[in-house]
């Protein structure tokens, strides 16, 4: 008899990652860390593995016999961090700074499950078009890019900013699918409502 999948508990308030989670068929309740994002960390990849284990495991504390996933994204141009900007200004700067340039966008993943945890990252790169200031300041003006790292969200109107995506498109939205659900079927959650059989040995 199959052993009972484990509770899933999503250790993130982004509407982006709960819709993702929703369409894998998985069932899970939303519980928000609340940790402070502050890291003197400064190499992307790094960065986003350490935010999205501190996230996870401040809700694995809370919920022992659960399985608890966090997420958080980083991205990054030549070296230079970009974050959620505070306001429409610093929103059009850091599009400039986009403008004409590839970025990597880097999405930690974290699974916390009877008190073991499992982090990998995701890296996705993003090329822009060369960016005219009305672009810049329309998009930026529109609110959609304050929220979220680097300043724009690749599945609404910042979409028409990219040219060239070089991996995987779900990682740029915040949520790589394709580890996520490795990550959730090595630990028996159904996903499409099945779970994956192991291979043989």
């Amino acid at each position: 008899m199959p052993a009972q999948a484990p509770e899933v508990v999503l250790a993130s308030g982004s509407p982006r990652r709960r819709e993702l989670l929703t369409l894998l068929g998985v069932t899970f309740r939303v519980q928000i860390s609340g940790e402070d994002e502050d890291s003197a960390e400064t190499d992307p990849h790094r960065l986003a593995a350490e935010l999205a284990a501190l996230k996870g495991r401040s809700v694995a504390a809370l919920n022992p016999g659960a399985l608890v996933i966090a997420a958080d994204t980083v991205v990054a141009v030549d070296g230079v961090l970009l974050a959620k900007p505070t306001d429409a200004a610093q929103n059009a700067d850091f599009l400039r700074q986009l403008s004409g340039r590839t970025h990597g966008v880097f999405t930690g993943v974290s699974v916390f499950m009877g008190g073991h945890e499992r982090t990998e990252v995701a890296r996705t790169d993003v090329t822009f078009r060369t960016l005219s200031d009305t672009e810049i300041d329309h998009y930026a003006q529109s609110g959609e890019g304050l929220d979220k790292a680097g300043g724009y969200g690749v599945q609404g109107l910042g979409q028409a900013l990219v040219s060239r995506i070089d991996g995987e498109f779900s990682n740029v939205v915040g949520f790589p699918m394709s580890l996520v659900i490795g990550l959730l079927r090595a630990h028996g959650v159904p996903v499409w409502g099945a779970v994956q059989e192991a291979a043989p040995a």
